[in-house]
């Protein structure tokens, strides 16, 4: 099968864990050791996020009063530059040296005049306590939204339109490489009223762009691997329940968190719907069992 593994901010840092290089190292390997157990006979290609990455770079960079901050779209080339290298480095430590790992850094157009520019939603950077989160907002002019007990950043997350350099990817993946590609959900771009080509300052849902990516190039199964089993109803609470099997349109019918499970319930859900196809929504360490059916949250039409 072709399938499309959408790896969720755990494969990288895990939360409330410190943002070390170390830390994030060893996550990575982990990933990829799972993501390796399903490689043989299938291709895959492996998207990630990179929202902890780029608020971090963010908050170094405003360490250096003497250079203003670099626009969101650069600071996120440069976040998805470093995972991508990382990804690609451990993948090729537990696949055949006859496999050739390439990560593509991934251009995704937006709409300028998306509402979601008036309107942060998506988490970027560490987790503060509101203290923390009130001082950052009154020093840089942030947002800030509630994350559980915590406060992060939030940004412009504009809905992703199309994927740039589609016929590239395609080419390597048809030609049997291990493509990484649409890190942190691309770097947002769009062209303006001449027809340049301009960065956008937002950060485009990892989930939301891959399901994209995997409609665009025929997936035959799209997996978005995050730190929890699956989709719960009535998550947090006493009577929080697994969901195993689900059509779109019930999924749909039903309210989650829009900073974690919501985007991930959407981009399952345009998959199913545009491909007729299945989408599952899972734990990474259980993605042998979640490609084979028997685990996660399966999404079907």
């Amino acid at each position: 099968m072709r399938i499309v593994i959408a790896l969720g901010g755990n494969a990288l840092l895990k939360r409330g864990e410190p943002m070390h290089y170390e830390v994030q190292q060893t996550n990575v390997r982990m990933a990829c050791q799972q993501i390796a157990k399903v490689l043989p006979g299938n291709e895959l290609i492996i998207t990630h996020g990179n929202g902890p990455q780029v608020g971090l770079i963010a908050l170094q960079q405003n360490a250096y009063p003497n250079v203003p901050m670099y626009p969101l779209d650069a600071i996120g080339a440069e976040s998805v530059g470093m995972i991508g290298y990382m990804i690609a480095r451990e993948l090729t430590n537990v696949v055949s040296r006859s496999i050739t790992v390439i990560n593509v850094l991934t251009q995704t157009e937006i709409d300028p005049n998306d509402p979601a520019f008036k309107h942060p939603t998506k988490p970027i950077g560490p987790i503060y306590t509101r203290g923390e989160a009130e001082k950052l907002s009154q020093t840089h002019g942030w947002t800030m939204a509630s994350d559980n007990d915590k406060f992060r950043r939030v940004v412009a997350s504009p809905d992703p339109q199309r994927i740039l350099g589609l016929s590239a990817l395609k080419t390597l993946i048809e030609n049997r490489h291990l493509v990484v590609c649409c890190g942190g959900g691309g770097v947002p771009v769009y062209f303006d009223s001449e027809g340049q080509l301009n960065g956008a300052e937002a950060v485009i849902d990892k989930d939301l762009a891959s399901s994209l990516l995997a409609i665009s190039i025929n997936a035959d199964l799209f997996v978005i691997a995050t730190d929890v089993d699956g989709v719960y109803t009535d998550w947090g609470k006493p009577s929080q329940s697994l969901i195993r099997q689900i059509d779109a349109t019930s999924l749909r019918r039903m309210s989650f968190a829009q900073g974690s499970m919501g985007p991930k319930v959407e981009a399952a859900c345009r998959f199913v719907e545009q491909t007729e196809r299945t989408a599952v929504i899972g734990a990474l360490d259980q993605i042998e069992k979640i490609i084979n059916g028997e685990k996660g949250t399966q999404i079907h039409l």
